[in-house]
Protein backbone atom coordinates (compact mmCIF):
# COMPACT_ATOMS: atom_id res chain seq x y z
CA UNK A 1 0.00 0.00 0.00
CA UNK A 2 3.21 2.47 1.05
CA UNK A 3 4.32 2.21 -2.11
CA UNK A 4 0.68 2.33 -4.29
CA UNK A 5 0.73 6.25 -4.91
CA UNK A 6 -3.13 6.22 -6.19
CA UNK A 7 -4.38 4.85 -2.71
CA UNK A 8 -2.14 7.41 -0.52
CA UNK A 9 -3.64 9.90 -2.54
CA UNK A 10 -6.61 8.79 -1.48
CA UNK A 11 -6.21 7.87 1.83
CA UNK A 12 -4.67 11.68 2.24
CA UNK A 13 -7.99 13.15 0.53
CA UNK A 14 -10.41 10.56 2.49
CA UNK A 15 -8.37 12.36 5.55
CA UNK A 16 -8.59 15.92 4.43
CA UNK A 17 -11.93 15.49 3.99
CA UNK A 18 -13.01 14.04 7.47
CA UNK A 19 -10.76 16.82 9.14
CA UNK A 20 -13.00 19.45 6.71
CA UNK A 21 -16.01 18.27 8.07
CA UNK A 22 -14.80 18.06 11.65
CA UNK A 23 -14.31 21.40 11.43
CA UNK A 24 -17.29 22.66 9.65
CA UNK A 25 -19.51 20.63 12.26
CA UNK A 26 -17.62 22.28 14.93
CA UNK A 27 -17.72 25.44 13.96
CA UNK A 28 -21.62 24.62 13.25
CA UNK A 29 -22.21 23.69 16.42
CA UNK A 30 -19.77 26.69 17.94
CA UNK A 31 -22.15 28.97 16.06
CA UNK A 32 -25.51 27.29 17.27
CA UNK A 33 -24.21 28.05 20.62
CA UNK A 34 -23.85 31.82 20.25
CA UNK A 35 -26.10 33.58 23.20
CA UNK A 36 -27.84 35.54 19.92
CA UNK A 37 -29.90 31.91 18.95
CA UNK A 38 -30.93 31.19 22.91
CA UNK A 39 -34.63 31.32 22.85
CA UNK A 40 -35.76 34.90 23.70
CA UNK A 41 -39.35 35.18 22.82
CA UNK A 42 -42.35 32.74 22.01
CA UNK A 43 -44.92 34.04 20.12
CA UNK A 44 -48.71 32.61 20.91
CA UNK A 45 -51.46 33.37 17.71
CA UNK A 46 -54.87 32.29 16.79
CA UNK A 47 -54.58 29.58 14.10
CA UNK A 48 -57.56 30.84 12.16
CA UNK A 49 -56.78 34.41 12.49
CA UNK A 50 -59.61 34.66 14.78
CA UNK A 51 -59.30 36.25 18.23
CA UNK A 52 -58.76 33.48 21.28
CA UNK A 53 -61.49 33.27 24.10
CA UNK A 54 -60.17 31.06 26.41
CA UNK A 55 -56.07 30.69 26.05
CA UNK A 56 -54.42 33.80 27.19
CA UNK A 57 -51.24 33.80 25.60
CA UNK A 58 -49.63 35.52 28.20
CA UNK A 59 -50.36 32.83 31.00
CA UNK A 60 -49.92 30.28 28.42
CA UNK A 61 -46.76 31.68 26.94
CA UNK A 62 -44.88 31.88 30.58
CA UNK A 63 -46.21 28.56 31.53
CA UNK A 64 -44.79 26.68 28.44
CA UNK A 65 -41.65 28.28 27.69
CA UNK A 66 -39.71 27.18 31.00
CA UNK A 67 -40.53 23.40 29.62
CA UNK A 68 -38.71 23.97 26.05
CA UNK A 69 -35.27 22.86 26.06
CA UNK A 70 -32.60 24.02 23.61
CA UNK A 71 -32.11 27.25 21.33
CA UNK A 72 -33.29 28.18 18.13
CA UNK A 73 -31.16 25.59 16.40
CA UNK A 74 -31.99 22.39 18.80
CA UNK A 75 -35.28 23.13 20.25
CA UNK A 76 -37.66 19.82 19.19
CA UNK A 77 -40.59 21.58 17.89
CA UNK A 78 -42.38 18.24 18.12
CA UNK A 79 -41.90 18.68 21.64
CA UNK A 80 -42.97 22.39 22.05
CA UNK A 81 -46.47 21.24 19.92
CA UNK A 82 -47.74 18.61 22.53
CA UNK A 83 -46.44 21.04 25.12
CA UNK A 84 -49.22 23.37 24.12
CA UNK A 85 -51.73 20.86 23.33
CA UNK A 86 -51.77 20.05 27.07
CA UNK A 87 -53.01 23.42 27.54
CA UNK A 88 -56.80 23.44 28.40
CA UNK A 89 -58.97 25.02 25.86
CA UNK A 90 -55.85 23.73 23.17
CA UNK A 91 -57.16 21.51 20.54
CA UNK A 92 -54.40 21.54 18.04
CA UNK A 93 -50.85 23.53 17.70
CA UNK A 94 -48.27 24.00 15.12
CA UNK A 95 -45.01 25.91 15.87
CA UNK A 96 -42.52 27.04 13.41
CA UNK A 97 -38.98 28.76 13.94
CA UNK A 98 -38.69 32.72 12.80
CA UNK A 99 -35.09 33.53 12.63
CA UNK A 100 -32.98 34.03 14.76
CA UNK A 101 -34.16 33.23 17.96
CA UNK A 102 -37.98 33.37 17.95
CA UNK A 103 -40.55 30.52 18.21
CA UNK A 104 -44.20 31.16 16.59
CA UNK A 105 -46.72 28.95 17.91
CA UNK A 106 -50.36 28.90 16.27
CA UNK A 107 -52.97 27.43 18.18
CA UNK A 108 -56.72 26.18 17.77
CA UNK A 109 -59.16 26.66 20.82
CA UNK A 110 -61.87 24.50 21.36
CA UNK A 111 -65.40 25.83 20.96
CA UNK A 112 -67.25 23.75 23.55
CA UNK A 113 -71.27 23.22 22.82
CA UNK A 114 -71.83 21.25 25.73
CA UNK A 115 -70.53 19.04 28.66
CA UNK A 116 -70.28 15.40 28.71
CA UNK A 117 -70.78 12.74 31.07
CA UNK A 118 -70.94 13.12 34.86
CA UNK A 119 -67.11 14.04 35.51
CA UNK A 120 -66.89 17.77 34.19
CA UNK A 121 -65.65 17.66 30.64
CA UNK A 122 -67.02 19.28 27.71
CA UNK A 123 -67.22 18.57 24.31
CA UNK A 124 -66.66 20.66 21.07
CA UNK A 125 -68.54 21.76 18.27
CA UNK A 126 -65.92 19.29 16.36
CA UNK A 127 -66.81 15.82 18.77
CA UNK A 128 -64.19 16.40 20.92
CA UNK A 129 -64.15 15.23 24.54
CA UNK A 130 -61.80 17.96 26.75
CA UNK A 131 -60.84 18.70 29.85
CA UNK A 132 -61.32 22.57 30.83
CA UNK A 133 -62.88 25.00 33.14
CA UNK A 134 -66.49 24.69 32.69
CA UNK A 135 -66.88 28.00 34.66
CA UNK A 136 -64.90 29.76 31.33
CA UNK A 137 -67.30 28.20 28.93
CA UNK A 138 -70.09 30.41 26.97
CA UNK A 139 -72.15 31.77 29.71
CA UNK A 140 -74.68 32.96 27.89
CA UNK A 141 -76.65 29.77 27.99
CA UNK A 142 -76.79 26.90 29.86
CA UNK A 143 -74.75 24.15 27.99
CA UNK A 144 -76.76 21.06 27.34
CA UNK A 145 -75.45 18.17 28.69
CA UNK A 146 -74.33 14.83 26.60
CA UNK A 147 -73.40 11.09 27.39
CA UNK A 148 -72.85 8.16 25.55
CA UNK A 149 -70.49 4.90 24.91
CA UNK A 150 -66.64 5.77 24.66
CA UNK A 151 -66.12 6.39 21.05
CA UNK A 152 -69.74 7.86 20.79
CA UNK A 153 -69.03 11.44 21.21
CA UNK A 154 -69.65 12.68 17.45
CA UNK A 155 -72.35 10.19 16.97
CA UNK A 156 -74.16 11.90 19.95
CA UNK A 157 -73.29 14.93 18.65
CA UNK A 158 -75.04 14.87 15.25
CA UNK A 159 -78.21 13.32 16.62
CA UNK A 160 -78.06 16.52 18.66
CA UNK A 161 -78.13 18.40 15.80
CA UNK A 162 -80.92 16.28 14.03
CA UNK A 163 -83.17 16.24 17.11
CA UNK A 164 -82.91 19.98 17.48
CA UNK A 165 -84.38 20.68 14.08
CA UNK A 166 -87.15 17.65 14.27
CA UNK A 167 -88.28 19.14 17.67
CA UNK A 168 -88.08 22.95 16.44
CA UNK A 169 -92.08 22.62 14.79
CA UNK A 170 -93.64 22.55 18.07
CA UNK A 171 -90.81 25.21 19.54
CA UNK A 172 -88.86 22.37 22.39
CA UNK A 173 -85.47 22.67 22.48
CA UNK A 174 -82.57 19.59 23.43
CA UNK A 175 -81.06 19.73 26.65
CA UNK A 176 -79.75 16.44 27.52
CA UNK A 177 -78.58 13.63 24.80
CA UNK A 178 -78.22 10.44 26.49
CA UNK A 179 -77.15 7.08 24.41
CA UNK A 180 -77.17 4.16 27.14
CA UNK A 181 -74.18 0.96 27.14
CA UNK A 182 -77.20 -0.89 24.68
CA UNK A 183 -77.54 2.02 22.50
CA UNK A 184 -80.83 3.15 23.15
CA UNK A 185 -81.88 7.03 22.94
CA UNK A 186 -82.98 9.14 25.38
CA UNK A 187 -83.39 13.20 25.29
CA UNK A 188 -84.73 15.79 27.80
CA UNK A 189 -86.29 18.52 26.52
CA UNK A 190 -86.24 22.58 28.09
CA UNK A 191 -89.46 21.97 29.25
CA UNK A 192 -88.57 19.24 31.59
CA UNK A 193 -90.14 16.75 29.78
CA UNK A 194 -87.72 13.19 29.06
CA UNK A 195 -88.65 11.56 25.93
CA UNK A 196 -87.50 7.60 25.53
CA UNK A 197 -86.26 6.91 21.73
CA UNK A 198 -85.43 3.47 22.02
CA UNK A 199 -82.55 1.99 19.90
CA UNK A 200 -82.55 2.55 16.43
CA UNK A 201 -83.48 -0.33 13.76
CA UNK A 202 -82.37 2.18 10.99
CA UNK A 203 -81.71 5.56 10.47
CA UNK A 204 -84.65 6.52 9.97
CA UNK A 205 -86.36 5.02 13.54
CA UNK A 206 -85.12 8.47 15.35
CA UNK A 207 -86.63 10.95 12.86
CA UNK A 208 -89.91 8.98 12.63
CA UNK A 209 -90.83 8.75 16.40
CA UNK A 210 -89.66 12.14 16.95
CA UNK A 211 -92.03 13.31 13.76
CA UNK A 212 -95.01 11.09 15.54
CA UNK A 213 -94.69 12.88 18.71
CA UNK A 214 -94.28 16.04 17.44
CA UNK A 215 -97.62 15.27 15.20
CA UNK A 216 -99.54 15.06 18.48
CA UNK A 217 -97.74 16.71 21.31
CA UNK A 218 -100.17 19.73 20.74
CA UNK A 219 -103.00 17.97 21.63
CA UNK A 220 -101.12 16.10 24.83
CA UNK A 221 -100.84 19.65 25.82
CA UNK A 222 -104.80 20.73 25.12
CA UNK A 223 -105.90 17.58 26.68
CA UNK A 224 -103.50 17.81 30.04
CA UNK A 225 -104.31 21.49 30.50
CA UNK A 226 -101.71 23.31 33.47
CA UNK A 227 -99.99 19.52 34.13
CA UNK A 228 -96.53 19.03 32.40
CA UNK A 229 -95.79 15.82 30.57
CA UNK A 230 -92.74 14.48 32.39
CA UNK A 231 -92.25 11.33 30.40
CA UNK A 232 -93.11 10.00 27.32
CA UNK A 233 -92.03 6.44 25.70
CA UNK A 234 -91.95 6.40 21.86
CA UNK A 235 -91.12 2.91 22.17
CA UNK A 236 -94.45 1.50 21.34
CA UNK A 237 -94.83 1.12 17.06
CA UNK A 238 -98.15 2.66 17.11
CA UNK A 239 -98.58 4.52 19.93
CA UNK A 240 -96.85 6.27 23.21
CA UNK A 241 -96.94 6.13 27.08
CA UNK A 242 -96.91 9.21 29.15
CA UNK A 243 -96.93 10.26 32.84
CA UNK A 244 -97.21 13.41 34.44
CA UNK A 245 -96.94 14.03 38.46
CA UNK A 246 -99.54 16.49 38.01
CA UNK A 247 -102.16 14.29 35.55
CA UNK A 248 -105.70 16.37 34.99
CA UNK A 249 -107.41 15.07 32.16
CA UNK A 250 -110.98 16.59 31.69
CA UNK A 251 -113.85 14.60 31.84
CA UNK A 252 -115.56 15.67 28.76
CA UNK A 253 -112.33 14.06 26.97
CA UNK A 254 -112.28 10.67 28.27
CA UNK A 255 -116.32 10.50 29.31
CA UNK A 256 -119.76 10.53 27.80
CA UNK A 257 -121.67 13.65 28.29
CA UNK A 258 -123.91 12.64 30.63
CA UNK A 259 -121.30 11.02 32.26
CA UNK A 260 -120.11 14.61 33.76
CA UNK A 261 -122.95 14.64 35.96
CA UNK A 262 -121.10 12.12 38.65
CA UNK A 263 -118.98 13.46 41.24
CA UNK A 264 -115.30 12.15 39.92
CA UNK A 265 -112.24 13.35 41.47
CA UNK A 266 -109.19 13.13 38.55
CA UNK A 267 -106.07 11.47 39.88
CA UNK A 268 -102.67 11.36 39.35
CA UNK A 269 -101.78 8.75 36.88
CA UNK A 270 -99.57 6.76 34.18
CA UNK A 271 -101.73 6.60 31.05
CA UNK A 272 -101.39 5.51 27.53
CA UNK A 273 -102.44 6.81 24.59
CA UNK A 274 -102.45 4.79 20.89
Amino acid sequence: MWHDVRALNATASATMALTVLACIASFVWWLSQLPMFSLREVTVESMYQIDLRHVNELTVRNGVIGKIRGNFFTADLEQVRTTFETVPWVRRATVRREWPNQLIVEVEEHEAIGTWGEDGRLLSVKGDVFTANIAEADDEYELPAFSGPVGSEKEVLSRFSELRALFAPVKLVPREVSLSSRYAWTVKLDNGMSVELGREQDRATLKNRVQRLVGVYPQLVARLQEGRIDTIDMRYPNGLALSSAALNVPLDATKPVKAAKKKTTPTNKTTKQT
